[in-house]
């Protein structure tokens, strides 16, 4: 095991590097003048040129890029410093500190929600195959899974916000100095529906997962060894086939667990969410290079760190992988 972690780490860190560099290049590259959108236009000629060449000099533009690109990647692995965001004036760290906290809110409940219901209904889909609830819940999970996250949560804002009026139709929940209790029903009111979008999105595809991977079991020999020894249907789906099904569904729940910190983008735009996502995207219209380098620079590592982890976890419920 330790020997196979060595190797994959090593293999690991050369694609980090090669990554960060496309990162930065790219983000270097990007049209548009960052230091002239820290600047207030109000400044007069002199005063404004005088500001821009502090800040210029401040941020080490200055400096060739492959120095800027050692400083940045110096500072991101040994220090911990994301660098300074041009759209906020302050360290990235900064930036991204409640945001990041509000898309781990906002995926804590989505993978809840999504484990919690893939299990059942793609084990009672292969348990049913070919019955009308199989047929009729492929065909649901189809549809879920075409329709654009942002069309889904149209939908949902026009129903449960606009016409019905049952819930707000996005926006982040203003705390009030009330109780614990309220400030959680203020939280869940504004979370239903962008978790409720994310869910059906994430649902329609793990469903048929399980599905598939309970099917799969059900066809080998075990099982027919196991019900001609006249065990239970429940002891052969839950004791038997669900245990070697998990092996390839363990790969879903671990980058699920990883997948917190991630921000959906979209999501978030459509309900005015303040999550990693959005401000990922206000941060490209601002041209805030430090913040766009280092975030995907994170959310790389992050999902190279999960693809090992998962490699782990799958030799470890599978005994027949030899982890070398």
């Amino acid at each position: 095991m330790l020997r196979y972690l060595v190797k994959r780490i090593l293999i690991l860190i050369p694609i980090v590097i090669a990554i960060s560099i496309m990162l930065f290049l790219i983000t270097d590259a990007m049209p548009g003048d960052q230091v002239r959108a820290m600047l207030p236009s109000n400044l007069k000629a002199d005063a404004y040129q005088r500001a821009y060449d502090q800040m210029y000099l401040k941020l080490g533009m200055d400096r060739p890029i492959y120095v800027r690109y050692f400083k940045w990647i110096y500072s991101f692995i040994i220090q911990g410093n994301m660098g300074w965001s041009t759209m906020g004036n302050r360290p990235v760290t900064q930036m991204v500190a409640t945001p990041l906290r509000n898309t781990i809110i906002l995926n804590i409940f989505v993978n809840l929600f999504y484990i919690g219901l893939a299990l059942p209904i793609g084990i009672k889909m292969a348990t049913k195959r070919g019955s009308i609830f199989d047929s009729s819940m492929q065909v649901v999970s189809l549809i879920a899974w075409s329709v654009p996250s942002f069309f889904l949560g149209l939908i949902l804002i026009f129903t449960f916000g606009v016409r019905l009026g049952w819930l707000p139709m996005g926006g982040m929940p203003v705390m009030v100095d009330s109780s614990f209790f309220e400030n959680m029903i203020l939280w869940m009111r504004h979370l239903a529906l962008p978790v409720a979008t994310l869910t059906i999105i994430s649902l329609a595809s793990a469903m048929r997962y399980v599905r598939n991977a309970m099917i799969d079991a059900f066809s080998q020999d075990f099982i027919r060894t196991a019900r001609s020894k006249g065990l239970s249907e429940k002891v052969v789906i839950y004791s038997h086939a669900l245990r070697n099904a998990m092996i390839p569904v363990s790969t879903i729940i671990v980058m699920t667990l990883f997948s917190l910190f991630s921000g959906a983008t979209l999501t978030e735009s459509v309900f005015a969410y303040h999550g990693i996502g959005r401000l990922l995207l206000y941060a490209v219209r601002n041209r805030d290079s430090m913040l766009i380098s280092s975030m995907n620079l994170f959310f790389a590592a992050l999902s190279l760190t999960a693809v090992l982890v998962a490699d782990i976890v799958y030799g470890l419920v599978d005994p027949r992988i030899k982890l070398r």
